[in-house]
């Protein structure tokens, strides 16, 4: 099999020209050069001394799978169709080039991040010093080719005139790598000096010592063949770029539909924004719009499944939405695709508005959100079928309490589009997830905080049984689940339980927790619930039977809170909990019973 690659070492000057001409470029996806100025004259003196740097990688263009959006380098000019594109070795080969290539003055930046631009020289004496580290000897100078000190008014080295290197025997870096101006500066350097004979012995030493091999430094080169594969090229520009960001698939098909004139971020910008607009409860709270955890690459994702599917379902290969799948998304396909998936995206956020999920604050899973998209694209308006949508709901519900989206999901997602489409329309077996998922009874006491997707599950199905406000009885509906600025609290308070001992698992558990209302949680404060509940009938003037009725639509057993019953209170709502979540699932829950139920809540459930 022969190698899809080749590796040499090759001059520098040889490469300076070709970014200079163009056949070097840059892929678009690449980031902008960031290199400081202390930086670069590290890497100049580097360069200088003959000391090795590392590979540079390049990648042949215009094969099959290589058309990305090109760019060139900072300080280069050319328009033409490159050659090569650079994967690695952008920030050291825009340094040299601005360094010691470009006639203009390098944009940088000092170490404080600070804008700046500079030109390169040498000091030919400290070149020459043995005792002097040879990155003392390379000065950078501003654009004005001056260095000043007290506030700019005294000027200590001025070398905007040939004469004034001469002088100061300064080599401008920029021409180093031009023969013909080179010997020009060193004929008008002699002259200049009245061809004084230390200065040509020097100067002869700096050639021999210094310039030379910068002239003929040479950097080890792998160059990737042009029918090098998408995945490829992502996999090799992330092993060799482990101190930057990653590449995202986003960033590849967005310079690959680039090539075609198509301006893919723009496009997503777009729809995001409809996203967060049309998903947010209200203009005020934007933020917290449950779509807005979805990402560029998550409806990449979604759009190459929602793609396969199709393929599939006229007899083409299996559905899949791996790295290598996305990558292979076409233009035609996105542009196919990309509004009704966008219209999937936003029913399947009515949808969870529906379970009463609210914000992305507390979606248990935004991973699940990609499938999900999918399955409303492609029955659109059939999910206003009730029974359809109470399969989407029961195979949602036990994604989250089966805790299946955790992990890498790629092949979860094609699994269950194909396996839901086939139970939705022909009545087929369940898809795994429904069949598969399972939900321990002792679960409940593990799950402490809104980490857990369980968690935030359990509070969705609270509010969707028909929740109230303690005090008002204000139904927790969307109208005011945000204006209110609802949260999940403790109903026997912490203070309250450390006071009395009771053990912290369960306390603090999703048991003994539900979503309150912020005005109600303060007037709630550390007392027992039994005094809890006569301050507000005292201070808020709700009748003890209609206190009792809100409460109670929490799940919560009246009896013993208001006679501070923790014990009975914990297994008559895990009782409760496991009901709404056995109902949701549409399966029951094993094990109620159990020696390791009573173990730990105290008795069977």
């Amino acid at each position: 099999m022969p190698s899809s690659f080749k590796s040499n070492d090759t001059n520098v000057s040889d490469i300076l020209k070709s970014i200079a001409n163009g056949n070097n470029q840059l892929p678009d996806f690449q980031r902008g050069w960031v290199w400081d100025d202390n930086r670069i004259k590290a890497l100049v003196a580097s360069i200088s001394n003959s000391y090795p740097v590392e590979a540079l990688m390049f990648l042949e263009y215009g094969g099959d799978s290589v058309r990305f959006k090109y760019r060139p380098f900072t300080g280069a000019s050319a328009t033409v169709k490159p050659e090569i594109l650079v994967l690695d070795g952008q920030q050291r080969l825009t340094s040299i080039f601005g360094a010691m290539y470009c006639r203009e003055a390098i944009n940088t930046k000092t170490d404080k991040n600070k804008p700046i631009k500079r030109y390169y020289y040498l000091n030919i004496d400290m070149c020459l010093n043995s005792t002097t580290d040879r990155v003392d000897a390379i000065y950078s100078i501003p654009e004005d080719k001056m260095i000043r000190s007290d506030f700019g008014r005294k000027i200590d080295l001025d070398l905007s005139t040939r004469e004034n290197e001469f002088k100061n025997h300064m080599f401008p870096l920029n021409i180093v790598y031009d023969l013909i101006k080179c010997n020009t500066w060193q004929n008008e350097y002699q002259v200049y000096h009245q061809y004084a004979p230390d200065v040509l012995q020097r100067y002869g030493r700096f050639i021999a010592n210094v310039l030379v091999p910068i002239q003929t430094y040479k950097v080890p080169v792998i160059t990737l063949d042009k029918s090098t594969p998408k995945e490829a090229v992502c996999q090799v520009f992330e092993n060799v770029n482990t101190g930057g960001v990653s590449l995202t698939v986003f960033e590849l098909i967005t310079a690959t539909f680039a090539a075609d004139n198509f301006e893919l971020r723009k496009d997503w910008e777009k729809r995001k924004e409809e996203f967060i607009n049309k998903s947010a409860l209200s203009v005020n709270n934007l933020n917290q719009a449950v779509l807005s955890v979805v990402s560029s690459t998550d409806f990449l994702t979604a759009i190459t499944l929602l793609s396969r599917y199709y393929v599939k379902k006229n007899g083409g290969e299996a559905v899949s939405c791996k790295r290598k799948d996305v990558l292979a998304l076409t233009l035609p396909d996105y542009l196919q695709y990309a509004d009704q998936l966008s219209s999937g995206f936003l029913k399947a956020a009515t949808f969870l508005k529906e379970q009463r999920i609210f914000s992305a604050r507390d979606l248990p899973y935004s991973t699940q959100l990609i499938p999900m998209a999918v399955i409303f694209a492609l029955l659109g308006d059939k999910t206003k079928d009730n029974t359809i949508k109470e399969k989407i709901a029961r195979w949602y519900w036990c994604g989250v309490f089966g805790e299946m989206y955790g992990g890498a999901n790629e092949t979860r997602y094609a699994n269950d589009v194909v396996g839901l489409m086939s139970w939705i329309e022909d009545n087929g077996n369940p898809p795994e997830t429904v069949s598969r998922a399972y939900f321990n009874p002792t679960r409940l006491l593990t799950l402490q905080s809104r980490l857990s997707a369980a968690y935030k599950g359990v509070m969705a199905l609270i509010l969707g049984a028909g929740a109230l406000d303690f005090i008002s009885g204000s139904a927790m509906d969307f109208t005011v689940f945000l204006d209110e600025n609802t949260d999940i609290h403790h109903i026997f308070p912490r203070a309250y339980c450390e006071d009395n001992n009771i053990p912290k698992e369960k306390w603090n558990s999703i048991v003994n927790k539900t979503p309150l209302f912020a005005r109600t949680n303060r007037i709630l404060g550390g007392s027992a619930p039994s005094h809890y509940l006569m301050q507000i009938e005292k201070n808020n003037r709700v009748s003890g039977t209609q206190l009792d009725i809100h409460v109670a639509s929490h799940l919560i057993h009246i009896s013993s809170i208001r006679s501070d019953n923790f014990q009975e209170f914990l297994i008559y709502r895990a009782k409760a909990l496991l009901d709404i979540i056995s109902q949701a699932m549409g399966k029951s829950i094993t094990n109620r019973d159990s020696d390791e139920v009573v173990a730990a809540f105290g008795d069977s459930l």
